[in-house]
């Protein structure tokens, strides 16, 4: 995925939803940020270490919150520890030992694999599979056709999709030529310079002697980018920015590409649960180990970094692809998390649109019920989404999108940065004043990558498992808080801050205040958590 979105704007495209770009920063900050304590440390991170100065002669019980995501890698050095581990089916032995429908599940589950090993990897966008859906049905509709009043909304809405979907493939196309053809160039002045891309420094370019225009544009375009970062970092984003727009073409917008064979089942069959395999790493686990770290990666054990919650258990579920994922996955997912004793679900995914959300919001109803706490990452798009949609949601609708209730125990998530001033909230972050419930810390965090490497990422799905994090930490100390209570003693305390942050609206920036944006109205904060709920227990007592 692209990391740096001043690259787009250089070569003229128009900024996209990416899960990863880079928040330009005059510094950069500590690789511990997000657990920091903006009083004693100038970071606004969460208090993190702070807070366990308070629950020192605690005991805690472990909790166990599910990552549902593209994949975890269970060998990771930081990871290997704070497992979930189905004690019942873990032999490995081709059998389903505890019955619950999953064979040899020991460490989770994999919903976007095939029973013989095979996996999902790329997928089309939602838009792209109900266009396909749509268009052998209203692809000769004119206005003027007689339709039902059904067939009359379903024809409008598709008519939307039509022109989201076109804008989207002449962007991707763009980029894919653009950044292809800058890969190119960057590679033969690699491979004329005889360096290794990290040795490479602005003098080699300087001395570059460069045969065509393209390569002018190259050379001018990598000096500009080495006033800031080194040429590897600069070539590693070209790398993935040509990656993403080709993956875009070939699959995400590709309405003849369809992986679902692979895993056998009966899509159309909403209410079909089991199916998939135990391969919970999958083709591609970066985005879920990264997220899987910051939750609860192994406390003050020398190695890699330190997650926010030092008494969890992840338990892995693989449900989303290179792409958008199902509903049906989705669904899944959270009642295997469920069912399998998960007391909090991090969701670091998100589309703008749905294909059944009825079963997905019976999925999160059934959650709530059983005292889950769900965590939803607000999405990328820089967008309000009280208006613009990133599902799921929390709000259940009927089969006209009328509102019919709303989750409980749910938490949506809007990122943050480091430094207090007018760019605190993230640039790519989405907000809502009625949608996003809190904020937190989700540009240049560092943590864990397959293979037992680290890495820094951004986004919102960053900043959901900072705060599945801390529903952890308070209900491994703090057992007999309820998922309600969990979520209301996050939002209650969270850190208030008198200082308007810039957001796009409408295309032109604005300042506002957070309480604006979100119903919390702030950021995340452990320790005022903590002394939130020693209050809360006390007056129950």
């Amino acid at each position: 995925m692209l990391k740096n979105k001043h690259l787009v704007a250089l070569l003229g495209i128009s900024i996209l939803p990416f899960m990863g770009f880079t928040q330009d920063k005059k510094d950069t900050p500590p690789a511990n940020w997000f657990n920091l304590d903006y009083k004693a440390d100038g970071i606004m991170g969460i208090s993190t270490e702070k807070a366990y100065e308070l629950l020192k002669g605690k005991k805690p019980s472990p909790v166990v919150v599910a990552v549902i995501d593209g994949g975890v890698d269970i060998e990771h050095e930081d990871l290997k520890d704070v497992l979930w581990i189905n004690n019942k089916d873990s032999n490995n032995d081709g059998k389903d030992d505890d019955g619950n429908g999953y064979i040899d599940d020991k460490y989770g589950w994999n919903f976007i694999g095939g029973a013989n090993g095979e996996n999902v990897n790329h997928d089309n966008l939602e838009v792209t599979r109900l266009i396909a859906k749509y268009e052998p049905k209203y692809i000769s509709v004119l206005p003027s056709t007689p339709l039902s009043e059904a067939e009359r909304r379903e024809f409008v809405a598709y008519q939307k999709m039509i022109a989201d979907y076109t804008t989207k493939m002449d962007e991707a196309q763009f980029g894919e030529t653009n950044y292809g053809r800058l890969k190119q160039e960057l590679d033969n002045i690699i491979s004329v310079i005889g360096k290794d891309p990290k040795d490479i420094t602005k003098a080699d370019f300087d001395a570059f002697n460069a045969v065509s225009d393209r390569q002018k544009m190259a050379v001018r375009i990598a000096k500009k980018e080495l006033e800031k970062n080194s040429f590897e970092k600069f070539y590693t984003d070209i790398k993935d920015a040509d990656t993403y727009f080709g993956d875009q073409v070939k699959y995400h917008l590709n309405k003849d590409f369809d992986p679902r064979p692979i895993v056998g089942d009966n899509y159309e069959n909403a209410t079909e649960q089991f199916y998939g395999n135990n391969d919970v790493k999958g083709p591609d686990a970066d985005h879920g180990t990264h997220v899987a770290g910051i939750i609860g990666a192994k406390r003050d054990n020398g190695k890699g970094i330190n997650g926010v919650a030092d008494q969890v258990k992840i338990m892995a579920i693989r449900v989303v692809p290179n792409g958008d994922e199902r509903d049906k996955d989705v669904a899944n997912g959270i009642r295997y998390a469920v069912d399998n004793g998960a007391k909090i679900i991090n969701m670091s995914f998100g589309k703008g649109y749905t294909y059944n959300k009825k079963v997905v919001d019976e999925a999160i109803k059934y959650a709530i019920e059983k005292d889950v706490l769900l965590v939803h990452a607000a999405g990328n798009d820089g967008k309000n989404i009280d208006i613009s949609k990133n599902y799921p949601t929390k709000y259940f609708t009927d089969s006209l999108g009328a509102i019919t209730g709303e989750a409980t125990s749910w938490i949506t998530v809007g990122a943050t940065s480091w430094e207090l001033d007018g760019d605190l909230l993230a640039e790519f972050s989405n907000y809502g004043y009625k949608t996003v419930d809190v904020f937190a810390p989700g540009v240049a965090i560092h943590s864990t990558m397959p293979d037992s490497k680290y890495k820094d990422q951004q986004g919102t799905s960053m900043a959901a498992p900072v705060v599945s994090g801390l529903a952890a930490l308070l209900r491994a100390y703090y057992p007999q808080l309820t998922a309600q209570e969990t979520k209301d003693i996050i939002l209650k305390s969270v850190t208030k801050v008198d200082q308007k942050v810039k957001i796009n609206q409408d295309g032109s920036s604005k300042k506002v205040f957070l309480d604006e944006i979100s119903t919390g109205g702030g950021i995340v904060n452990a320790y005022n958590a903590i002394v939130e709920a020693n209050k809360f227990i006390s007056n129950k007592k």
